[in-house]
């Protein structure tokens, strides 16, 4: 392990413990609810995160078995809360793990699947990946506050 995998996944852990507080901010219809001009509800993008984590960073990085559907994260309405949550919380407990023990020496290896176009480094792509998680991160906590006209979630007291 080294000190940037050790930050790395401390900052997945933080941010996807935000994405279960949005969850949890969000009643059952406003979670598959969207505004005028957005495509995508709050629920579809974190079942899409979810998919999008477990393939890239769970499987190909730290051979988790997953099968994705990706055309499932972006047409389902009808996941219980209850599942979603369950989910979330199980990413949280493998993406960092996955992070944490990543040997050194894989850092620089080339990512299996050049996803972007480009080759990217196992290194280049899991910050890519840290940086997708936070655009949609962010678009859930606009969303949210757009629906519900509540503003910024407190932070936690723990």
């Amino acid at each position: 392990m080294t000190s940037s995998s050790t930050e790395l996944a401390a900052l997945f852990t933080r941010d996807l413990a935000r994405l279960v507080r949005q969850l949890d901010a969000l009643d059952d219809t406003r979670l598959w609810q969207v505004a005028p001009g957005v495509t995508n509800s709050a629920g579809n993008l974190m079942l899409h995160l979810s998919g999008n984590l477990r393939e890239y960073v769970g499987r190909q990085l730290g051979g988790v078995p997953y099968v994705r559907n990706r055309p499932h994260e972006f047409a389902a309405t009808d996941v219980e809360r209850s599942a979603i949550r369950a989910e979330l919380v199980e990413l949280a407990a493998i993406i960092p793990g996955v992070i944490t023990r990543m040997p050194a020496t894989r850092w620089d290896d080339t990512f299996p699947e050049n996803v972007l176009g480009e080759p990217l480094t196992n290194r280049q792509f899991v910050i890519h990946l840290y940086g997708h998680l936070n655009y949609h991160l962010g678009q859930i906590d606009y969303l949210r506050r757009t629906l519900t006209g509540d503003g910024a979630l407190a932070k936690p007291t723990t």
